[in-house]
């Protein structure tokens, strides 16, 4: 595909260093390559034309900002947005940077699309009206790698011949993989994230939480019968807030929080405001979330930050009094939430000792 006005610095670069490359390595290590312009007003999806194989390695390195609104400073980077499958009938995958490398689980192509709103299915169907996307402004500019031997090896093949930023943070990010914490998950619709870690406190386990605009949704199932009785216990130390504002509107809807998932499909979040007052509730402010998601604040304000802070909340009284809509009868899953992406800021926490309790029923959560 042919680059686009004023999105050719990539391309410039990459077939610079196409030029620079020795024969001898770009033809052991690289079996197709190529760079396109995806702009944010196109919805999903785009034929990328990079065919593979199963058990092909392809890597995407991307520049770019997908930009929501100038005047708020909504943008995201395509660590956030950029989403591909490959196609046919490949599940959606996204990357943890802006740089990413992808196993093909099928023969087929690799298909590329910007993410906004929800998808409706694994496969990508968009839950989003196609219409959202032409007030969007901006665009990633990509180039994809499918490697002959893999991309470890490629990428100090290339590593070693030439020189490019992009190269070097995607050999940075296959050397220190980040995975999630055993038995916790990333929420699939949101995509992976590198936020959240396995920690120690006193010898026992906790999860470290470091989101610099970025966001993701952590989750582990569990099951557990709710009666009047049940608590919600957990303790956490908050060293910084991504917020400097109210989080109820939605460019300023940066938080972190301990949450619940019901049987029912909705979710009660716990959080700590930046300047909201503890005991207020409020629905999320974003659109595909406000009718499932409810927040309570429950500590307010910079008092207390970098101290370990012990938490306990009876779940169906707080969900009584924040949520219009019967009760739940069962918890499904635990999550730990961060987002950082609206003022572009940075959260840090460690949680740990999260527990479910109800008469002599103890859920160890973590």
């Amino acid at each position: 595909m042919d680059a686009k006005p004023g999105h050719a610095e990539l391309r410039v670069r990459w077939d610079a260093l196409l030029r620079a490359l020795p024969a001898a390595v770009r033809d052991a290590h690289v079996a197709d390559a190529r760079v396109l312009h995806l702009p944010a007003q196109r919805p999903p999806w785009t034929d990328t034309g990079l065919a593979v194989a199963a058990g092909d390695d392809v890597t995407l390195l991307a520049e770019g900002r997908v930009v929501l609104s100038e005047a708020l400073d909504l943008w995201g980077a395509p660590r956030l947005f950029l989403w591909g499958r490959f196609a046919p009938g490949g599940r959606v995958w996204n990357g943890t940077r802006d740089t990413t490398t992808q196993r093909a689980d099928r023969a087929g192509r690799v298909e590329l699309g910007i993410y906004q709103g929800e998808w409706a299915s694994e496969t990508g169907e968009l839950a989003t009206p196609p219409e959202a996307y032409a007030a969007l402004g901006g665009g990633y500019d990509v180039a994809l790698i499918r490697w002959r031997q893999g991309a470890r090896a490629g990428l100090d093949a290339l590593r070693a011949a030439v020189s490019d930023p992009l190269l070097d943070a995607e050999a940075a990010r296959l050397a220190a993989p980040a995975p999630p914490p055993a038995g916790w998950s990333y929420l699939w619709f949101l995509g992976p994230a590198e936020i959240f870690r396995a920690a120690r406190r006193d010898g026992r386990d906790a999860i470290a939480l470091h989101a610099e605009n970025d966001l993701g949704i952590l989750r582990k199932p569990v099951d557990f019968a709710l009666d009047a009785d049940t608590a919600l216990s957990w303790s956490w130390r908050v060293d910084a807030l991504p917020a400097d504002r109210a989080e109820d509107t939605l460019p300023t809807h940066d938080y972190l929080s301990v949450a619940l998932e019901f049987e029912n499909g909705l979710d009660l979040t716990w959080t700590w405001s930046a300047a909201l007052p503890a005991g207020r509730h409020y629905a999320c402010p974003l659109p595909h979330w406000n009718a499932r998601e409810t927040h309570w604040v429950v500590r307010s304000g910079r008092d207390g930050l970098g101290v370990w802070q012990d938490e306990s909340r009876r779940v169906l009284a707080d969900y009584a009094q924040a949520v219009a809509a019967p009760p739940p009868q069962r918890v499904v899953a635990v999550w730990l939430i961060a987002v950082s992406i609206f003022r572009h800021g940075t959260a840090r926490a460690q949680i740990s000792d999260i527990a479910l309790r109800s008469g002599a029923r103890t859920l160890s959560v973590l």
